[in-house]
């Protein structure tokens, strides 16, 4: 039983991080992509890998769980670093690039895999960086993925893009950056344990890649290499404001944010985007240019008329609001109209009945059946009483109509009392 309860458990967790690997989203089965070799690194090699229910779920041993454990960990971890944000029937979407480059963080095969996956449904990719840099060779790829994706490119700085980060941001068609993010270039750094041919390799190998950096460099910057070497390759870390980037040509424009506490280091804004990204997980800045695509902003052709055609819409927002409270006042008005004239009603034909029901026209049983035609047809109800016979009694009979003369009855009431 403790046995086949270990399985069980191992079976849950492996399909949990199958499906961390694809983001939750069940993939097909005639265009299922190979298992992610981060899996096949936790297991031992006798493991197999089958596909069960649309999915490929490692059959493991109980021994192997805590590896499962440990990738599932790194792979969630990943997934909120590197994330995709995209709203149904639009032309782009938003790739979040927080967090180190590197196997403990941004991977070039995540990058890679999710923009082969986004760029057939978008056209336009933002992707927004907040990254202290990390591995040479990593970034190197992400930056080559980036450029070379059939999708239009624009790279946002939102916070820090430093050392291999800053890379990153050169390939974007255009680079801006927040007013209050920073740069940061620096000399390339690594280590060895060897000996002596060890250690003049690992110094051959930094060389090379500060050299292919200073031409990455110098493609956006329009200066000599070796000027970029010896300006920001020697051993110091170069932090640049937007307004120094742009005027280096490292960036292409400046955009505006939340702001940052003044004076706040670079480590400081690194760690309030950060938080941002994790308070705001679901909201996606939107810059003039995404306004433009807006039914409403079709025909403004520039951020002026984009300005102008917004105080139109807060003019007509405020008139809104004034029709709103003139129509609730004359709705009130029509309501307390509609009451009184209700209440009129209802008296003239409590009037009419009871006349109708005196003179004899109308009695108990049948009171009911006027006072709804009445109610439904109110001129048919009145001719309709109108027409109807009054009862007459012996007594009206007898009345004289002249007040002061003595009625023939009263006559004869008087002679019989009197012989009484």
């Amino acid at each position: 039983m403790v046995a086949q309860m270990c399985a069980r458990f191992a079976d849950i967790l492996a399909k949990a991080v199958v499906k961390e690997y694809f983001c939750g989203a069940k993939p097909d089965k005639r265009c299922l992509p190979p298992p992610d070799p981060r899996i096949h690194a936790c297991l031992s090699p006798t493991t197999n890998v089958t596909h069960t229910s649309g999915w490929w779920i490692p059959r493991v041993t109980f021994s192997e769980i805590p590896n499962l454990i440990y990738i599932y960990a790194r792979m969630k971890d990943n997934h909120n670093f590197f994330n995709v944000e995209s709203a149904p029937g639009e032309e782009g979407c938003t790739l979040l690039l927080y967090g180190d480059i590197g196997e403990e963080g941004v991977t070039s095969a995540q990058i890679g895999r999710e923009l082969l996956q986004i760029a057939k449904a978008h056209r336009r990719i933002d992707v927004r960086i907040n990254s202290n840099g990390g591995e040479v060779y990593e970034g190197i790829a992400i930056f080559n993925a980036l450029r070379n994706s059939t999708a239009n490119i624009h790279i946002y700085v939102d916070g820090v893009a430093a050392s291999m980060a800053s890379v990153i941001a050169l390939c974007g068609k255009p680079v801006e950056m927040s007013k209050y993010a920073r740069l940061m270039l620096h000399s390339v750094s690594g280590g060895c344990y060897g000996n002596k041919h060890d250690l003049r390799a690992m110094l051959a190998e930094i060389e090379g890649l500060e050299d292919t950096l200073c031409q990455m460099y110098a493609q956006r910057m329009h200066i000599g290499e070796d000027e970029i070497k010896a300006r920001y390759f020697d051993g110091q870390d170069h932090w640049l404001t937007a307004e120094e980037a742009l005027s280096l040509g490292l960036i292409d424009g400046i955009y505006d944010a939340d702001p940052v506490p003044a004076e706040s280091t670079p480590e400081q804004i690194y760690t309030i985007f950060n938080n941002r990204l994790q308070s705001h997980k679901h909201r996606k800045d939107m810059n003039i240019e995404d306004i433009k695509k807006r039914p409403q902003f079709k025909d403004c052709a520039s951020d002026a008329d984009v300005l102008k055609r917004i105080d139109e819409l807060e003019a007509k927002a405020g008139e809104a609001d004034r029709l709103e409270q003139e129509n609730a006042s004359l709705k009130s008005q029509v309501e307390a109209h509609e009451a009184d004239a209700a209440a009129k009603a209802e008296s003239e034909r409590k009037d009419l009945l009871d006349k109708a029901e005196q003179e004899g026209r109308i009695n108990a049983e049948t009171r009911p059946v006027y006072e709804n035609l009445l109610k439904e047809h109110p001129e048919d109800g009145r001719k309709a009483l109108a027409a109807l016979p009054g009862k007459k009694r012996i007594t009206d009979s007898l009345k004289d109509d002249d007040p002061h003369k003595t009625s023939p009855w009263a006559k004869r009431w008087a002679e019989i009392s009197g012989k009484r």
